[in-house]
């Protein structure tokens, strides 16, 4: 998400704040355009919290933002993903508990998508396996990737995209770990979900967060 307004500084805090609560204290930002901005505003440490960054020279897609970023973690664990221009209020213990007893590979955050056509949309069977990956949602009250999720280390390890490489999480990296038959489940979660792409949350974000 390229920052380039103290709204959207105010958003980005407005996350950190929320996963810091949840006893999260290791961040890493993938940034780009005006990223001296974002590390010159947030520094390396946040309300206690440790905060890495990783540059992107060139806009290397969601998959690459990603992949560029786990260079600077531990890759002996699952580890938190998060969009960075979207709010969803997920119960992180929960979604450990679900990913930990399933052993998944990905486990996905869903919400009920209110508009179609936007988010990706996921078929789900009824213990929370995804059967089938959409590139958008078609109808109202699907279910959807709320871009909150674990990622266990081995699943990255299989796809064959390095850190540097330019591609989608939803459109290439996905759709390879579906295809491998990697342990991709899902989980819904009814809490607010904003995401400041869309002009109506954009304006609601204002009202929502401190000036």
């Amino acid at each position: 998400m390229p920052v380039v307004n103290m709204l959207e500084l105010s958003f980005l805090e407005h996350l950190l704040d929320y996963w810091i609560l949840q006893e999260v204290h290791h961040f890493v930002l993938s940034v780009g355009y005006r990223h001296e901005l974002i590390i010159n505003h947030l520094g390396n440490n946040y309300k206690g919290a440790k905060i890495d960054y990783v540059i992107e020279d060139e806009p290397l897609g969601t998959g690459g933002g990603l992949l560029l970023g786990t260079q600077k973690i531990d890759l002996d664990k699952p580890f938190l993903v998060l969009n960075g221009d979207t709010f969803f209020a997920v119960n992180l213990n929960k979604l450990i508990a679900f990913s930990t007893f399933h052993n998944t590979d990905w486990c996905f955050s869903l919400f009920s998508s209110t508009e179609s056509g936007r988010y990706l949309g996921m078929d789900i069977s009824p213990q929370g396996v995804i059967t089938s990956l959409k590139s958008a949602t078609t109808q109202l009250g699907k279910l959807a990737n709320g871009g909150v999720y674990l990622i266990h280390p081995r699943a990255l390890h299989q796809i064959g995209f390095l850190p540097g490489d330019k591609c989608s999480l939803e459109e290439e990296i996905f759709p390879a770990a579906f295809a491998l038959g990697q342990r991709m489940m899902g989980i819904e979660f009814v809490g607010s979900f904003i995401d400041i792409g869309v002009p109506a949350d954009y304006h609601r974000a204002s009202r929502l967060l401190p000036s």
